[in-house]
């Protein structure tokens, strides 16, 4: 049984910091690419940044400077730091795991920025 359990949501002023944290299970985690996506009322879920089974990363222009994504792959675990929050970071966020073709996702973790 595959399980992704996102954790770290909450509600924040602009300008601070979050840490959502995507542990995983069922997979063998090293193995697969992982990537945090966010997806705001109304609007498409959108890539804000992966990283790959080698450690390389790519991120959405929005969240450049901001946020970084890493991995702890003896824990099985996922991170995505968010520095900087803007009202616009404002969204549910979402991990996944892919890996040859197989994706697959956890519930989803809120974020909201707001004073």
């Amino acid at each position: 049984q595959v399980q992704l359990v996102e954790s770290g949501g909450g509600l924040v002023q602009p300008g601070g910091s979050l840490r959502l944290s995507c542990a995983a299970s069922g997979i063998f985690f090293s193995l697969n690419n992982m990537a945090w996506y966010r997806q705001a009322p109304g609007k498409q879920r959108e890539l804000v940044a992966t990283i790959f089974s080698g450690g390389s990363t790519n991120y959405a222009d929005s969240v450049k400077g901001r946020f970084t994504i890493s991995r702890d792959n003896a824990k099985s675990t996922a991170f995505l730091q968010m520095n900087s929050l803007k009202p616009e970071d404002t969204a549910v966020y979402y991990c996944k795991a892919a890996r040859a073709g197989q994706s697959y996702w956890g519930q989803g973790t809120q974020v909201t920025v707001s004073s």
